[in-house]
């Protein structure tokens, strides 16, 4: 029950900003529509999801796998537009800081990396 609102509320945020709508809670509905369409879908799939007998703690880990999972070329593509002139200006990463997120991407990489083999069925 504590997760839904919250889930939907990033979901909510998350796709507005994508779409660069508008979007608060503090906004009545009619001038944010499209963010508050997205909120009650969102709330709606949680509690279908929750009528369907799905696990919400085993659904909460897979979630989470699966943002690791995602983050890892995320962080590749955020460090790449971080040491981009073109893209950042002036305010480009010092060495250091570069250093180390491209180290953290490349741990990410590897704990995915780990986590997806421990996966797989063993023979």
């Amino acid at each position: 029950m504590l997760a839904v609102p919250v889930l939907a509320g990033s979901a909510a945020y998350a796709i507005a900003e994508t779409f660069r709508w508008r979007a608060s809670l503090e906004s009545k509905p009619h001038k944010a529509p499209q963010f508050h369409g997205v909120l009650t879908l969102a709330v709606g799939i949680g509690v279908l999801l929750n009528f369907l007998g799905l696990d919400p703690i085993r659904a909460l880990f897979w979630s989470a796998v699966m943002n690791g999972i995602i983050a890892v070329p995320l962080m590749y593509m955020l460090m790449r537009m971080s040491a981009n002139r073109a893209i950042v200006g002036e305010f480009t990463l010092p060495p250091h800081l570069r250093l180390f997120g491209w180290a953290a991407t490349a741990l990410m990489f590897i704990v995915s990396l780990v986590f997806l083999l421990s996966a797989l069925p063993r023979r």
